[in-house]
């Protein structure tokens, strides 16, 4: 058998969403929620708005370009049909689309659309409002224009399908986390939260100006800091790398990679890369400083790592993840970047504050008394 384009979706929803659970219909939100970042990360969007109405739909408002309403020559169709009915189909594949994008397969919109009982998009552009609605992946009605307009963007609003999904109940907490995030790592971005399913309506707001280091502040949150807030950020190669880490008084590290703005929740290159060289800088230090003398062993990662707050972002022009729901980078040359970047900086900066990094190398020495009692 061969299955024509969003009914493969609907047949084998997990190897696009990774599972039709909760988290797989939490997915759809960040799907769509992406491509607006995406339009951010490009410099076009300022503004997001995510709503949950009444009936458990979910409505996503930006104020980017707007998906483009032209026809598209190689499939005859307007651009914003193609990118909602059609797997593998996007801004992501040319250049000039995007220098950097979270939306990397082109299967995001089409995917969430498939998997919908709905979807209407309405997009403002060149002074003019343009609508489609597609159900179950299939469209309802050619592109039309529907009035008139003063700004730019995109409007999204789907309805999970129930044939699909275990339960289509939202939880508005993991949303709001996620959006939160994203706000972390987008300091020029504002996005507004509404949950319309309560009287009165619950509302967020998330700009974080400080970036990743307001992250990591707001991480340690009732933890006792031994040292501030490191924070570095420099390109190399094409590749962005922006770091920022604390140490508090604790046994525990917590360490948190993204690429494109997308959470690799199982790490990656990116990370290796950062725990491999601060690990190496660590023990070439605890050697100057005589805190490692001779006949002792060096200091390991989880040693080094003890009471550390981190995250390690990167901006990729052309990631690769290991499977749709991106959960772990595979550049070799982003774990490269990072560890160079990461050697030059961290260097830079303890040179200049040794309280800090005494203070950092006295939660290895402690993690490493209680690693050899135990051994």
């Amino acid at each position: 058998q061969i299955l024509e384009g969003l009914e493969a979706v609907r047949k084998r929803p997990g190897m696009y969403i990774g599972s039709t659970s909760t988290r797989g219909l939490h997915h759809l939100v960040y799907e769509i929620v992406d491509n607006a970042v995406d339009e951010a990360l490009a410099g076009y969007c300022t503004e997001i708005e995510v709503t949950i109405n009444k009936d458990n739909s979910i409505k996503v408002i930006d104020n980017g370009r707007g998906i483009p309403v032209g026809i598209n020559h190689k499939a005859g169709l307007p651009a914003v049909e193609v990118v909602f009915t059609i797997l593998h189909a996007g801004g992501k594949f040319g250049g000039g689309g995007y220098k950097v994008s979270g939306g990397l397969h082109g299967v995001g919109a089409s995917v969430v659309n498939a998997l919908s009982e709905w979807l209407e998009v309405t997009i403002h552009q060149n002074g003019k409002m343009y609508r489609q609605r597609y159900e179950r992946g299939k469209v309802m009605y050619p592109l039309k224009e529907i009035g008139e307009t003063d700004h730019t963007g995109t409007e999204v609003v789907f309805l999970p399908d129930k044939e699909i999904f275990e339960k289509t109940r939202f939880k508005a907490d993991s949303i709001q986390s996620r959006l939160h995030e994203t706000a972390y790592l987008n300091p020029g971005l504002t996005i507004h939260f509404t949950d319309n399913r309560i009287e009165p309506a619950a509302e967020a707001t998330y700009h974080e100006p400080d970036g990743i280091k307001a992250y990591v502040k707001d991480l340690n949150t009732g933890k006792e800091p031994v040292q501030d807030i490191v924070y570095y950020k420099k390109s190399e190669d094409g590749i962005e790398v922006e770091v920022a880490f604390q140490y508090v008084n604790e046994f525990e590290e917590n360490i948190l990679g993204f690429c494109n703005n997308i959470y690799t929740q199982e790490g990656g290159t990116h990370i290796t890369g950062f725990k491999t060289k601060f690990t190496m800088v660590m023990n070439q230090y605890a050697r100057e400083l005589g805190i490692l003398k001779e006949k002792d062993q060096n200091f390991t990662g989880v040693d080094v790592r003890n009471g550390m707050t981190a995250i390690v972002a990167v901006k990729h022009p052309a990631p690769r993840f290991e499977g749709q729901t991106k959960t772990k980078l595979d550049n070799p040359d982003a774990g490269t970047v990072v560890s160079s970047v990461t050697n030059d900086e961290i260097q830079l900066y303890f040179d200049k504050h040794l309280d800090d990094l005494k203070a950092v190398l006295a939660c290895a020495e402690k993690s490493a008394k209680i690693r050899r009692a135990e051994e």
